[in-house]
């Protein structure tokens, strides 16, 4: 075989290595600095943009079927699974607000979240329209600190 072919046929049997790396999974307690430009699956944490729903929302149907509410702390990503309960801190302030994901974005939607109007106030950027945020995926079972917040806010509510 001439050295011209053998350089082409391990040029091509190491192709796939180069253009789809080694297999290698990150570690369990790595985390990811992940901008919300990717469709990939949930990491424990991400850093992007937050935005807050539009009033024309209100009273219409989330991805899951439930009517959304400006009140409730819930929010759409499009990079967390539904039902996923979030800790979203505005890295501005360092004030954060515990939200359940029940809804996805446009698809062309390059942010990272988008908060229902009480969760934004919350995070005291409802003025603003938008902050840069973090968020640490705390899994589907609801956490006592939401049980808390619930609270709070039917009491809000009823004053």
């Amino acid at each position: 075989m001439s050295k011209k072919i053998r350089t082409g046929v391990l040029a091509y049997l190491l192709l796939p290595v180069a253009v789809f790396g080694r297999g290698q999974k990150p570690s369990r307690n790595s985390s990811s600095h992940n901008k919300g430009h990717h469709k990939t699956a949930a990491t424990k944490v991400q850093y992007g943009v937050a935005s807050y729903y539009a009033n024309k929302f209100e009273g219409r149907k989330t991805y899951t079927d439930e009517i959304f509410t400006q009140s409730k702390l819930t929010g759409a990503s499009n990079t967390l699974p539904m039902h996923t309960w979030v800790r979203v801190t505005n890295l501005h302030n360092g004030k954060s607000v515990i939200v359940r994901i029940n809804d996805k974005m446009h698809p062309k939607n390059k942010r990272l979240i988008d908060l229902s109007r009480g969760a934004a106030e919350r995070l005291g950027y409802a003025g603003r329209g938008l902050t840069k945020v973090r968020i640490d995926v705390l899994g589907k079972k609801k956490p006592a600190e939401a049980e808390e917040e619930d609270a709070l806010t039917k009491d809000n509510q009823t004053k």
